[in-house]
């Protein structure tokens, strides 16, 4: 299985940036790549939350959601191509390191490289909107 890390470091605190990672309704806010997200599963099933790829208004993708405040920790996984972001959250100095770690499933290995650019792009805009809202 294809995996994958990336982090970077955020000036803000760990608090204000779970403030923004918790919500996956604010995933399009800096999630490279979505434009909406909606809470519930747009198909009757048990996603906690469905996200709209920018550009794709007609495929929805349900996404399941465990947050873990005891260890920051925010787990989504993609019911539709199994993917899985852990989003991990650390004390940095007066800051907060964001890490992410990814699975991408052997039938999904050829969008390895896309999703380490998305990836990268979205950790970097998570950190920057955490700093702006302190």
């Amino acid at each position: 299985m294809p995996t994958f890390d990336d982090e970077t470091i955020s000036k803000a605190s760990p608090r204000a940036v779970w403030k923004v990672l918790y919500d996956p309704l604010r995933f399009p806010d800096w999630w490279s790549g979505i434009e909406s997200a909606v809470a519930g599963d747009a198909n009757g099933g048990n996603a906690d939350v469905t996200l709209y790829p920018t550009g794709y208004p007609d495929f929805p993708l349900p996404q399941l959601v465990e947050t873990r405040a005891e260890d920051r920790r925010v787990v989504v996984s993609c019911t539709v191509s199994d993917l899985v972001f852990d989003w991990r959250l650390d004390v940095h100095g007066p800051g907060t390191r964001i890490g992410v770690h990814v699975e991408i499933p052997e039938r999904e290995h050829a969008r390895l490289a896309t999703q380490q650019e998305v990836i990268s792009a979205s950790l970097r805009r998570l950190a920057e909107l955490a700093e702006v809202e302190l």
